[in-house]
């Protein structure tokens, strides 16, 4: 993923928006000069940032890719997300990854805009995820599905990785 097009992706959907770089900072949980170096493709942004930012811009995260199908590749704490399919609908968009989240850390994810689910099936490992304060378990073969309009967190339980596949639902507004 190019530092330089995701950040004039975030500046063009803050500049239609209307919100100011430090309107957006703020509401986003992240600080002023971050937003600043990813809008200037300075910065290589964590996924929770990126999740963060399009959060209070109201969009999917491929709203800030150049090419959905290039499969990009993006790095949280715990989680390693590679983007597969977008799926537009007429009431959603879809995002689906391969997932890998790493034993030994949790990563909190910040809220999504609302109404949007995850849904994890999970291939390797045991998987605990879900909204932060009550996060669900899953081993290999189960699913998780939760509202992620809250913060939410991924956690592989014990010393195996696991292995998963995500997929975003989007609501329309």
């Amino acid at each position: 993923m190019d530092p330089a097009v995701v950040g004039r992706r975030v500046r063009a959907l803050r500049e239609e928006r209307g919100i100011s770089l430090s309107t957006l900072a703020r509401l986003a949980g992240v600080g002023k000069a971050t937003l600043s170096g990813l809008e200037n493709g300075t910065r290589n942004p964590t996924l929770e940032t990126l999740w963060a930012v399009t959060a209070q811009l109201g969009v999917p995260f491929t709203a800030l890719l150049a090419e959905p199908a290039a499969e990009p590749t993006v790095h949280g704490t715990a989680v390693t997300a590679t983007l597969l399919e977008v799926f537009d609908d007429t009431d959603a968009t879809y995002e689906l990854y391969r997932m890998r989240v790493a034993p030994g850390v949790v990563q909190i994810s910040p809220a999504h805009q609302p109404g949007v689910t995850e849904h994890i099936t999970v291939f390797a490992g045991v998987l605990r995820a879900g909204p932060a304060d009550a996060p669900l378990t899953a081993p290999a073969g189960g699913h998780l599905r939760w509202v992620s309009d809250v913060p939410h967190s991924y956690a592989a339980v014990g010393d195996e990785e696991v292995t998963a596949t995500l997929l975003l639902r989007y609501p329309r507004r």
